[in-house]
Parts: structure tokens; sequence; C-alpha cells
């Protein structure tokens, strides 16, 4: 996030709240919460929308202590909320634990990524959230309280809107290693019969394609050692195996990407393909996802090849990956196996919304979900009606913040006064 200018990380959000509080003790947090009129969390800005900005006052909790607590007995680790997973990964792995999925960029907080819905990907792997089974937050009339699994559980995936979480209590796995392989130049008309068995080659695969032909240029697959491998250093589904590190993006270098070539390391190290030292694309970039019902993913494909000449010039890399169900209200994987095509854009918003929407048209009748954290121009009704558990949600929004202390204009737009 570039705080000197109030922007998000990619710099295209101007956010129009007054100052950014950083507290230092939860005591802290609770007072500024109890005194100030209307207030938003902000974590690591990557969002490219204004979910995380406020009409008063933003707060940053990655200025309270940096605990994580680790019940073994459990399996499940209670780590402060404005710990990047780069951070937690680390700390995890030195006492012998993992978390069992990750997203792309490591950089990113936990409690941001969780209310946002973000993912990894993976057919037996869950939403970021979906492994947290508590919170611990800061109330609106500021109370320290506790929510967990035994509740009607809406979840991590809460926008923002019920408080400004604390503490989350994840579930976590022994540590475990990973190596990944790159493949290069898979036509697409593969994937018309094969998509299901590509996506289960490994513990995470991802396709990549710049829709400037008929093929991905990379396949990732990130294989858990341990595993029988489905894919090896030899031609697979006609497509060759990378010969040096790749980066996805076009141009991008690949110092920035974790390692590849089928050596082994540890989970923390494979699962994002990118390095926490490195700040992939230094922000220059606007960032769209849509995540549907898996069984669309091949009409998916086909719908947005025939708009590939109109997507294509204002594209970086178009990224497909598989999430599996939850039980989140508002996440987009809502009790449903899900297929995410992500989307990393020029920065330049006049040429790429119109592309946006036309990209909404086509992927309309499949039952798309945008990612809440990106850009999209889907309409507020629309998506409102997406999700079935959104009146239950309104109603505990209701009871907890009855005087709209956490509410914002994208709450106001999307979820409704």
């Amino acid at each position: 996030m570039d705080e000197g200018s109030r922007k998000n990380w990619a710099g295209n959000v101007a956010f129009r709240a007054a100052d950014l509080s950083r507290p230092a003790t939860v005591g802290e947090l609770q007072a500024l919460v109890a005194r100030t009129g209307r207030i938003r969390a902000l974590g690591t800005g990557h969002s490219f929308n204004d979910i995380a900005d406020s009409p008063g006052t933003q707060v940053s909790v990655a200025g309270l202590p940096p605990e994580v607590e680790i019940d073994s007995a459990a399996s499940v680790a209670q780590v402060a909320a404005g710990l990047t997973y780069a951070e937690l990964a680390v700390r995890l792995d030195e006492k012998g634990f993992a978390l069992g999925n990750l997203a792309s960029l490591p950089h990113i907080s936990v409690a941001g990524a969780c209310a946002t819905a973000t993912h990894g990907s993976g057919a037996a792997n869950a939403s970021l959230a979906a492994a947290v089974t508590g919170l611990e937050m800061v109330a609106a009339d500021g109370d320290l309280v506790t929510v967990d699994g035994e509740d009607d559980w809406c979840g991590a995936v809460q926008l923002g809107a019920l408080g400004i979480v604390t503490k989350a209590t994840i579930e976590v796995v022994p540590s475990f290693e990973v190596s990944q392989r790159v493949y290069e130049d898979l036509p697409l008309p593969v994937l018309d019969d094969h998509f299901a068995d590509i996506m289960a080659a490994g513990y995470s695969v991802s396709l990549f394609t710049d829709w400037r032909a008929p093929r991905l240029t990379q396949v990732w697959i990130k294989q858990r050692e341990g595993e029988t491998s489905k894919v090896a250093d030899e031609p697979w589904f006609t497509a060759t195996p990378a010969q040096a590190q790749r980066n996805p993006v076009p141009g991008g270098s690949p110092d920035a990407c974790t390692q590849q070539l089928g050596v082994p390391g540890r989970w923390y190290d494979r699962l994002p393909h990118f390095r926490p030292g490195f700040r992939p694309s230094a922000g220059a970039e606007l960032q769209s996802e849509y995540l549907l019902p898996i069984a669309t993913a091949v009409p998916a494909l086909h719908a947005l090849a025939e708009v590939a000449e109109r997507v294509a010039p204002v594209l970086q890399i178009c990224e497909v990956r598989v999430i599996a169900a939850d039980r989140l209200w508002l996440s987009p994987f809502y009790r449903q196996p899900s297929v995410g095509f992500h989307f990393t854009w020029v920065l330049d918003p006049g040429p790429v919304l119109p592309v946006v929407a036309l990209v909404e048209r086509q992927l309309a009748p499949l039952r798309a979900r945008p990612h809440w954290g990106k850009v999209f121009t889907t309409s507020p009704q629309a998506l409102r009606e997406s999700y079935p558990r959104l009146p239950d949600f309104l109603r505990l929004m209701a009871q907890r913040d009855p005087a709209g202390k956490f509410r914002n204009a994208f709450t106001d737009r999307y979820l409704g006064r």
C-alpha cells in the first residue's frame, strides 16, 4: 500500500478516509473504535476497488503484537490478523506445521485475504477463509468479542462489515514439501476433454493464457512430496516441460517466482507463485476474477475464446484455477466447487473497463461471481441475487453494527443500506 499518497497497492484507488491509524495494542484499537463514528480496517492494500475505504478513519492492525499461538492437540493456530502469510508461514514451519493452502502472493495479510475470500488452487483445497475456525474482533461498541465455528457461521468472509479482526484461529497440518513443474504451449482444445484430468494432476494446478492464440502459455503443477506424481520432465498432454525458471506474466522476471524444475522445497516456498522478497509487477496492473461452478469450466473457456481479440490487447495474463466448496455465506465458493478465471490487466482503466464488462456479459449465463476485492462492473442487484445467504448476513450486520460504523460506499452499493 502507498501510505504516503493514501492509495492502494496498484495506485488505482485513492482512499478518501481522513487518516490511517495504526494502534500498537488491542486496548488502543478498542478505544479508537469506541470513539470513532465511521471506521474500516485496511490490510495490505491489495484490493483493486474501494472495499477498504472509509468515510471516516482507516485502521491497520499490522502494528498489533505479531502473536502466533499453536495448539498442536487441536491442530489450530491463533494468529495476529495483521501478519502476512509470508510472516506466518515461516513461524508455523519452525514448529512443524503448515497451512493447507496459500494464495499466489504471500505478501497479503491474513485478515484482509480471508475477508475477501482470497484463495489458492486445488480441487481439494478451499479458500484461505475456509481454514478459519474462529475470530477475535473489536465490535462497534469497542468490546472485544469472539466467534467460532459453533455459531451460525458466516465465517471470515465478512468484508470488514462486522468489526475489526485482531486474531484468527486457523486450521494447520503437519509441514510438508512441494515440488513444481511448468509446462508450456498446451493447445486449448485439449481442455475440452481433459480439463478435470489436468486440474487433478497436482496438489495445486494453475493454467495461464494471454488469449493471443488458442493455447495455454504455461501450466504450473505443484505436487506434494510423497504423493504419486502424475507429471514428469517429459511432454505431457502435448505440452513441453519448461527448461528454465519461468514467470507466468510475459516479460516478468523469473527471479520473482518460487523455485520450479521439480526441485522440492518447503510448502511456503512452492505453493505461492511469487517469492515474498519481490513485489510482482510493482503494482502496475489491475485485476479482475470471476468464480463459476466447476461444471461450467469448459463452456466458460469457449465463451471467453469468442472475445479473445478484445481481451488480449489489454491483458497481461489470465490464470485459471479450481477451488473446493466452503460453507461461508459471502464466499463465491459457498457450497459450490468452483473454477476461477483471474485476469491481470494493464494499468489503464479507460480501455480495461469496457473489456471487463464484456467478459462479465460472456460469463453471466454461467453464474459467475466476481471476487470481492477486484475490479468488476457487475450490477449490485445481480451480485446480491448470486448470494443466497446475503439476507442472513444483512441481519447479522444490523445486529452487530446498527449505526453502520463499519459501513462504507462499497458495502452500501453492493450489500444495500
